[in-house]
């Protein structure tokens, strides 16, 4: 969008708002820049237009990644760290035209390209075959720390940097030395059987409700359910086809008869053709944010305060199958986790084994 443009736009709508402004900060642990600004259909209209716009209904603004271009629309300073080098530049280019060829999703290389980026940036003093171990250290300590980032992100500059290296032949970077963050303990969030229940029947609308109900009824991720298509569903062998799900991986899911019943009096009424849930233009798939903005209305409509996400009732899935003492193997089979551990986590959230212990408090 023309710098130029997005502030005319804004000097036009003055006497609608009262005030705008924009500033950069911290968004769950990642650099992002905070538009605010009074309710205006229009305004709302031209700031989706940025790429990766989000509304935080938590907090009442807008954001965006914290980009150079970004700065520049919103007259926002630029941090020397924001600007990489000639040859940092030529790199971060070459490394998505590696990862394109490796088959990486966008999203991956999206990730990456901009982690390497922050990283070369911090770095543009130096050419790239100069760059040691000891600078990453120097990263990992006056940038990530210093702005309080998470160690989630600073595990995604990590992942970055190490397949960066492997492919420059000149290099003073010795990659097995290359540290992870210890990584913390956070716990999955979970919703009870009846919250579920409740958010489910709350939705009255047939469409959303089936949404909501197959996400839970078969552990899906957000992504995995937008991109179902209606051959996916084989209702003689009951069971969900997931392709090409997150890693490039296709698995398969059971489809119970609850929900297999759901899913045919949705089809019914809404002839799906191309995806299984269709967004408002035929032949595209349903938007992600709509569908998180409709559990926060069920949320609402229950009274749970809970700050429950589309990824809460997955995780609330994996929790109750657990509870009923279902394998752990088979629950990350279905889950589709790489590793026993990420699925082992949900052995600390289920409650069934604790809830049996007796406490002493109990003899006094």
């Amino acid at each position: 969008m023309n710098y130029f443009y997005f502030i005319f736009i804004f000097a036009l709508y003055k006497p609608l708002i009262m005030n705008w402004k924009a500033k950069t900060l911290l968004h769950k642990g990642t650099p992002r820049i905070a538009v605010y600004f009074e309710k205006n259909t229009e305004l709302i209209a031209r700031i989706k237009t940025f790429e990766d716009a989000r509304w935080s209904p938590n907090n009442k603004y807008w954001h965006l990644p914290d980009t150079e271009a970004n700065r520049l629309h919103f007259n926002l300073p630029l941090a020397h760290t924001l600007v990489p080098n000639a040859e940092g530049i030529s790199s971060i280019e070459t490394f998505k035209r590696y990862l394109l060829s490796k088959r990486y999703s966008p999203n991956t290389i999206n990730t990456y390209s901009e982690a390497l980026k922050s990283f070369l940036t911090f770095c543009n003093t130096k050419a790239v075959k100069d760059i040691t171990n000891e600078d990453v250290i120097l990263y990992n300590n006056d940038y990530i720390l210093k702005h309080n980032l998470s160690s989630s992100y600073q595990n995604q500059i990590v992942n970055a940097i190490k397949l960066y290296f492997k492919i420059v032949k000149d290099t003073a970077i010795e990659i097995d030395k290359i540290h992870r963050p210890k990584r913390e303990k956070v716990l999955p969030n979970v919703l009870s059987k009846e919250e579920v229940k409740a958010i489910i029947s709350a939705t009255t609308n047939q469409k959303h409700k089936t949404m909501l109900s197959l996400i839970y009824s078969c552990g899906l991720r957000c992504g995995e359910l937008l991109a179902l298509q209606p051959h996916h569903i084989d209702s003689k062998r009951n069971i969900v086809l997931l392709k090409n799900s997150k890693g490039k991986k296709d698995r398969i899911v059971p489809l119970s008869p609850k929900i297999l019943e759901l899913l045919r009096d949705y089809y019914k009424v809404y002839k799906p053709k191309t995806f299984l849930f269709e967004g408002q233009k035929e032949g595209t798939p349903y938007d992600a944010r709509s569908l998180q903005l409709i559990l926060k209305q069920a949320l609402k409509k229950t009274g749970i305060t809970k700050p429950a996400t589309l990824h809460w009732l997955r995780h609330s899935y994996a929790t109750h199958l657990l509870e009923s003492g279902t394998d752990l193997r088979y629950i990350q089979e279905l889950l589709g986790h790489n590793s026993s551990k990420t699925t082992e986590i949900y052995t600390h959230v289920s409650t069934k084994s604790i809830q049996q212990i007796k406490s002493p408090f109990d003899d006094l």
